[in-house]
């Protein structure tokens, strides 16, 4: 994370965990507009000619598809189809930005860089060129039009204006990345700020949990094939767009493969409440699978009061269905969870 602006939250009241992340005192009573300083996401960055060309043989979804008012999820995998990253791709006029957990950035440039080649693009982190913030709740449109910010259409829309691009993310409750350039963004979050509520960078996880929205982060790196992370589901892979590393995996599977684990959304309680907190990684178990080997692993967690968490999970779907799913192999159970939007019939 960048110093300047590291201070300047700082300055305003935020406090960092291990990872980065930004942290607020909760205010129940702002949950109308809340607004997080999104320092546990990095933004790589794309230039040059070849710059879309480069990434289209790269990444999951078709990068031609991306404009000035879309935006798009993506994945980037190995040549066995694993995700190593998982993010939001965005065209900043000639520049493509992927915007990741800043916890991936380093390894995802060095893995794209094997690639580049003869390629006439640049790829870079990018650091204090860029400060990414989140808008969420029932009040942010109209706060967004009060300062003159754009507003998009629809969801993964993309509207630029005054040095602010704003992309509305797939969420029931209006929904917001906010990327500017650091001066502007200091500017911004004083004007958001007057409005909004400064709020703990664990609820925009917990958020993103809900609307079924995957990362990856260093314990799930190359655990996952897309499929498994519902990214056919949310538009984040392009079964027509052509070759792209990891290609031959991914489109077998959706041609002719047997998708056996999934993602789902889920809760848990840990007993006592001071346990260790479930991380990305972790092991589910279950004693009806019939695997031979664990059932499934923690996508993402995220607090929802003392001792209780909200989840993603890929888990085999005979026992998401049928069964039950422990986190270790003595933890507590999970309650599975509808998400927004429908799974494919199992197989």
């Amino acid at each position: 994370m960048m110093t300047q602006w590291r201070d300047f939250l700082d300055a305003h009241g935020a406090r960092f965990d291990d990872l980065g992340q930004a942290h607020f005192p909760e205010h129940p009573a702002g949950e109308a507009c809340r607004l997080f300083a999104l320092t546990q996401f990095d933004v790589l960055l794309a230039r040059g000619e070849d710059a879309a060309d480069f990434l289209q043989g790269q990444l999951t979804n078709d990068v031609r598809e991306l404009s000035a008012e879309h935006t798009q999820l993506t994945a980037l995998c190995t040549q066995k189809g694993r995700v190593l990253a998982c993010g939001r791709l965005i065209a900043l006029d000639e520049i493509r930005a992927l915007l990741l957990p800043a916890e991936r950035i380093e390894t995802t440039l060095a893995h794209l860089r094997r690639y580049v080649l003869r390629s006439r693009v640049r790829l870079e982190a990018a650091g204090d060129q860029l400060v990414v913030l989140g808008l969420a709740g029932t009040e942010a449109p109209a706060l967004l039009e009060r300062l003159e910010l754009a507003v998009p259409a629809h969801a993964n829309g993309l509207a630029q204006r005054d040095g602010v691009a704003v992309i509305a993310l797939p969420d029931a409750t209006p929904r917001y990345l906010l990327l500017a350039e650091l001066e502007r963004a200091r500017g911004l979050w004083e004007a958001l700020a007057a409005h909004a509520t400064p709020s703990d960078g664990a609820i925009w996880r917990r958020l993103d949990i809900r609307a079924g929205l995957p990362s990856v982060h260093a314990g799930t790196a190359e655990a996952f094939i897309p499929q498994m992370l519902n990214l056919q589901l949310i538009d984040g892979v392009s079964f027509n767009k052509g070759c792209y590393t990891g290609q031959e995996v991914v489109a077998r599977m959706h041609h002719l493969g047997k998708l056996k684990r999934r993602m789902y959304r889920a809760t848990l309680t840990l007993e006592p409440a001071e346990a260790p907190a479930p991380q990305p990684g972790d092991v589910l178990f279950a004693a009806a699978s019939s695997s031979g080997q664990a059932s499934g692993r923690v996508v993402d967690a995220a607090p929802h009061g003392a001792g209780r968490y909200e989840l993603l999970v890929v888990l085999e779907i005979a026992i998401a269905e049928h069964g039950e799913a422990r986190l270790g192999e003595h933890g507590p159970v999970l309650k599975v969870q509808p998400l927004p939007y429908a799974l494919e019939p199992a197989a």
